[in-house]
């Protein structure tokens, strides 16, 4: 009896996935309901420590309590007299001070000498000098502000201060002040300190922003006969101009709620010359136990950082739609 043969289908090759299909299968266009579980804990974090300490302090701000009785609701008693309060007034035209000392010149300066490290001294000499300068720059950001404060006020005391007694050794004894606990001269002190303490920021900021600058176009501007601040002005300046934005918009917040420096070294005196909304809120809610005007104070500073921070962020988002659509 004859077999008959097998015959087998050819075998095809199955149809490629087609390029719109997605490689993982998913249940509509909603993400799973195991996602979201990741962010519970950082939600009851900032709902625990933000919105409801943030929410209690706005209610407070329209009550009059000492901390002890429960608190009366006294509407808006302490926004009218806040208003009228000369001391407030004088804490913020001190933040314009401290936004001075904390934003402008550490930013400027800041930016200089990160150029200046990073296509100076990082090409002609060595990046360890380069990193051994930042890291020197730095090194006061990482000082506890109660020891930078103590060692300060050391150096700024009246009698044997090492400022005055540096004054004494080379001839300018006339110049020895009482530092801090002149109205004339405390302001300005403390804004010193304040440069030496935030320039570290910036200049780390600003270098490792210059790392993603590529360094054949300072070559070619050298070529063309370009000089350091022209190659400063026309390069770096626009290149790292995101990290200039965080750096402003940080230091300005930071100016804004300064409160140790104050704290450390003059309580906000001599009389308020150099007191700041920070401390002026301290001092309600611990010294004059006034804890609804200083909820006041805690509040109307939080709306003004608050301001500034979109303030900033739509003035860097309309830059940025303008350099990308020129």
């Amino acid at each position: 009896m004859a077999t008959i043969p097998l015959i087998r289908a050819p075998r095809t090759r199955a149809p490629a996935r087609a390029a719109e299909e997605p490689l993982i299968p998913h249940r509509g266009d909603r993400p799973s309901l195991g996602y979201w579980l990741y962010l519970v804990p950082g939600l009851v974090l900032v709902t625990v420590i933000v919105l409801i300490p943030l929410g209690w302090n706005v209610y407070l701000s329209f009550t009059e309590w000492r901390g002890i009785r429960p608190p009366v609701f006294i509407g808006l008693e302490n926004w009218v007299e806040l208003f009228g309060d000369q001391t407030f007034w004088a804490s913020f035209r001190n933040s314009v001070a401290m936004i001075v000392a904390m934003v402008v010149l550490p930013t400027v300066v800041g930016l200089v000498l990160a150029a200046l490290l990073f296509d100076l001294i990082g090409r002609r000499f060595s990046g360890r000098l380069a990193s051994f300068l930042r890291a020197t720059y730095y090194l006061p950001q990482i000082l506890p502000v109660v020891i930078a404060g103590i060692v300060i006020g050391w150096v700024l005391r009246p009698g044997d201060g090492a400022l005055n007694q540096m004054l004494d050794a080379v001839g300018l004894g006339f110049l020895a002040q009482n530092w801090l606990g002149n109205p004339d001269t405390a302001l300005l002190s403390i804004m010193v300190v304040l440069v030496w303490v935030q320039l570290g920021y910036p200049i780390v900021v600003f270098m490792a922003a210059l790392q993603r600058v590529d360094p054949e176009l300072y070559e070619a501007a050298e070529l063309d006969g370009a000089n350091w601040f022209q190659r400063f002005g026309a390069i770096t300046l626009s290149i790292i101009r995101p990290e200039i934005f965080v750096v402003t918009l940080t230091c300005t917040i930071a100016a804004l709620k300064v409160f140790g420096p104050i704290y450390v070294l003059t309580r906000g005196g001599p009389g308020d010359s150099t007191i700041v909304p920070a401390y002026y809120a301290y001092s309600e809610f611990f010294q004059a136990q006034q804890v609804g005007y200083g909820a006041t104070i805690a509040t109307a500073l939080t709306i003004v950082i608050g301001v500034v921070a979109f303030v900033f962020i739509r003035f860097q988002l309309s830059s940025e739609r303008k350099e990308s659509a020129s």
